[in-house]
């Protein structure tokens, strides 16, 4: 069963480490692709980062995408760190009928819209992840 992880990408160590643990599960774990930035031209900073944000958004709105966890690991002092890319590919599964697990606790900025997608926390336990068939 396909699942896409999101988050942000400070955190792409702890991506792979759900990606193996959901693999483990049986899952079909899809991370965001890695890239070089460092050969970008700065003026070509927006349009790379289109272009991945892309992909990722059809990674999660594909039609055999059952589930997104989010890697949503504290950033810069903030708990449950969700930041604006990773909330409109929340927002995405949420209109593409998706399940939306967050690996820890409900972010307090977006609870409101968390909430009422209904976002499940883990609570940091990537073995409640559980997609009906």
């Amino acid at each position: 069963m396909r699942i896409v992880i999101c988050g942000s990408m400070s955190a792409i160590e702890k991506m792979k480490s759900v990606a193996a643990q959901l693999e483990d599960m049986g899952f079909s774990p899809i991370l965001p692709k890695e890239e070089d930035w460092s050969g970008v031209p700065e003026s070509k900073i927006h349009e790379f980062k289109r272009i991945l944000s892309m992909g990722h958004f059809a990674e999660v709105a594909h039609e055999d995408t059952r589930a997104i966890v989010v890697i949503n690991e504290p950033k810069n002092g903030v708990a449950d760190y969700i930041g604006a890319n990773t909330f409109a590919e929340i927002a995405l599964a949420f209109y593409f009928g998706k399940k939306i697990f967050l690996l820890n606790n409900i972010y307090d900025k977006l609870a409101d819209e968390l909430l009422a997608w209904g976002a499940i926390p883990l609570f940091g336990d990537v073995r409640d992840v559980r997609v009906d068939l």
